[in-house]
């Protein structure tokens, strides 16, 4: 802006986002950040260079590139529609939450008037590869945007893809979220299957694992199965749910038949009516709801 360097706004220091923030300022960017309810990542971010902003208009207003590390679509909105009055011309607005692709097309809109602008930078990856600046990113946004916060997202991710304009970075993030959730209520009823007739979860990991229908997500989906560690996957079944209605919202948008998608949306759903609705309910742990369900008795 201006030939001034960026200086990045974080909202979202969580367990995603202050990896992030720490490896911004790392690659010697000045960033802002606000606390929100857990103080400790701010401070820690402070001794390492951040500034402290006391409210989101204080954060904006001193802002080029502005993070946003939410839970999902109405988080967002309400936040941006919080400092959308102090936003300066040509802000960006880098949203890394997974959110609803026709809330993101709507927010691009709306910045756009104001002379600023919408890119959506979901997140694959874990809380330790954003410490490592080891994250993967799908980036909708046009061109020019994209240009611009690349060197800044190049400091956290290891691997970005810029997908299209605004909208299909969440597209492309609900897509590859289906497929690991997918696999997460896959894995869960064959193991309670399995169990319930007579075939351990070790037994059958002996036999998954190494072949072909191993994969990196399974084998961290297993690090609960079988190690018993329920921090292995740091992705709640709140979140899964939210991410499954979000893909059923957009399949319905285009006249899409999904039934393999609503039913891994229902087994998330079941899991969180039954109680996995805190934080600290993983994935890995639909595993335990499936088996209560079909009262299986582990061998």
């Amino acid at each position: 802006m201006n030939g001034k360097p960026e200086h990045i706004g974080f909202i979202g220091v969580g367990l995603m986002g202050h990896g992030i923030a720490q490896n911004i300022l790392a690659a010697g960017y000045p960033v802002s950040v606000i606390a929100h309810t857990d103080r400790s990542p701010v401070e820690d971010l402070v001794t390492r260079g951040a500034t402290e902003a006391m409210t989101l208009k204080e954060l904006a207003s001193k802002s080029s590139i502005i993070h946003i590390c939410a839970p999902g679509s109405p988080e967002v909105e309400a936040i941006i529609e919080a400092i959308l009055p102090t936003l300066q011309p040509g802000t960006i607005i880098v949203d890394c939450s997974t959110s609803d692709p026709k809330s993101t097309i709507m927010l691009a809109a709306k910045l756009k008037e104001c002379d600023c602008h919408m890119a959506d930078t979901p997140l694959g990856g874990t809380p330790v590869q954003a410490e490592a600046g080891e994250l993967s990113t799908m980036v909708g946004a046009p061109e020019h945007v994209f240009n611009r916060i690349k060197p800044v997202i190049a400091s956290w991710a290891s691997t970005i893809v810029h997908i299209g304009a605004s909208g299909t970075g969440h597209k492309m993030k609900l897509l590859n979220n289906f497929l690991s959730l997918g696999y997460a209520a896959l894995y869960s009823e064959a193991l309670a299957l399995s169990e319930k007739v007579g075939i351990s979860t070790q037994k059958f990991d002996s036999v998954i694992r190494g072949s072909r229908m191993d994969c990196g997500f399974y084998q961290t989906f297993m690090g609960y199965a079988i190690e018993g560690n329920r921090e292995a996957h740091k992705f709640t079944i709140t979140n899964a749910l939210k991410d499954t209605r979000y893909l059923a919202a957009m399949a319905d948008d285009v006249n899409l038949s999904n039934p393999v998608g609503n039913a891994v949306k229902n087994s998330f759903a079941l899991a969180h009516a039954a109680g996995g609705n805190g934080p600290e309910d993983y994935v890995p742990h639909l595993t335990d709801f499936i088996q209560k369900l079909n009262a299986v008795k582990k061998i």
